[in-house]
């Protein structure tokens, strides 16, 4: 085939606009990508504010404790010297009280050399000689038994290794983990190759290959309003009935897990790797959940029932009640309200430059641009 006749109707090509398509996703992918590295640069901040404070309060409880177990020892000392100065000041006393008599005695003594008789010399030399005896006795004994003391300190051990042993504060430990970062490939390769698409696109040419079926096992009453593929491929089905699940089946058909929801789940959509959005039958909400786990993560309330749920470019497009598709950021922000020409609407799938949905009483598919301009 020539490069002519493959390039035919090129700008109408299925390529071109998947070509279009991956640039708009890959765009979104690296400015997720940057947000991600920006977060995780500001959580290592924070990390740091965590470790600096953990310091402070550690050094804080640790000084706080030396002055307490400081003080305790403190006391101890003043009680032990107080006790050793009324041991050592013991033995003076005494000293003087004996000092004091002998200088009696050495008076009595010179009185009695010049003024007495020789018996009353006889007698009194030998009265004070056995009191000289004695007190002479009671002080050696008693010096005998004095005692010098030395005060010293014995430093805790676990106190000498931390000023001698202990060079660090604390370990700052690293470690790491694949970072949550999600790429999603878009049909790139197929935007190599120019897919020559007639002009009509007549619905006809539509060829459509069954690629696997799987027999649902399950006693209650099941009514599937919706499905999608979650990315660990499992299967997450609408069960809309008032028994108010979400049913997940394993790509082999195996019954995973009910989850219980709001209410009659209606429709479901896909938004981010790890987060589903859900529609329930008359109800004025939308709630966004985990994936994996389900846990609720927000819920959006609407001014009328919705239906119809579907995502493109980090935009929701909610099917109303009231004739209207809402478009709703991921916060719940309204962006726009596009009026459409049937109330009898219930499923849509907006593209990157319009948006097709269904009325299910009259049979037609409606095509209107993301402004909600009726194109055919």
């Amino acid at each position: 085939m020539s490069i002519s006749v493959a390039s035919t109707n090129a700008r109408q090509s299925t390529a071109l606009s998947d070509l279009e398509q991956a640039i708009e996703g890959t765009l979104r992918n690296v400015k997720q990508c940057i947000m991600n590295r920006e977060s995780a640069t500001k959580d290592i901040e924070n990390q740091e504010l965590v470790i600096k404070t953990t310091i402070l309060e550690t050094r804080t409880k640790i000084n706080g404790h030396i002055d307490k177990i400081e003080g305790k020892n403190a006391t101890r000392t003043k009680i032990n010297i107080s006790d050793l100065q009324i041991k050592i000041h013991e033995i003076p006393q005494k000293l003087k009280s004996t000092e004091e008599m002998l200088t009696k005695l050495r008076e009595q003594t010179f009185q009695m050399k010049q003024f007495s008789s020789d018996i009353n010399m006889f007698l009194g030399t030998r009265q004070v000689n056995q009191r000289i005896v004695n007190e002479v006795k009671s002080i050696k004994s008693e010096i005998g038994a004095t005692k010098d003391y030395e005060l010293k300190v014995a430093i805790h051990s676990l106190i000498e290794k931390l000023s001698n042993e202990v060079e660090e504060f604390g370990q700052i430990q690293v470690s790491d983990c694949a970072a949550k970062l999600d790429f999603k490939d878009s049909n790139i390769d197929q935007a190599q190759i120019l897919i020559n698409v007639p002009t009509s696109r007549n619905i006809s040419d539509v060829k459509l290959q069954l690629i696997k079926t799987f027999q649902i096992q399950r006693k209650s009453k099941i009514i599937i309003s919706s499905c999608v593929m979650l990315p660990n491929a499992n299967t997450l089905i609408a069960n809309n009935t008032t028994e108010n699940y979400l049913t997940e089946y394993s790509n082999t058909g195996e019954d995973i897990r009910d989850t219980p929801v709001s209410g009659r789940p209606f429709d479901i959509t896909v938004i981010e790797p790890q987060r589903i959005v859900v529609t329930y039958d008359n109800t004025k909400f939308i709630e966004i959940m985990n994936s994996n786990t389900f846990n609720l993560e927000k819920k959006i309330r609407l001014q009328n029932s919705c239906y119809g749920i579907s995502i493109e470019d980090g935009r929701l497009y909610v099917i109303s009640e009231d004739s209207t598709i809402q478009v709703l950021d991921l916060s719940g922000r309204q962006l726009e309200t596009l009026k459409i020409p049937s109330n009898n609407v219930l499923r849509m799938t907006p593209s990157r430059d319009r948006i097709f949905y269904t009325d299910y009483i009259k049979d037609i598919i409606y095509c209107c641009s993301l402004k909600g301009e009726e194109l055919w």
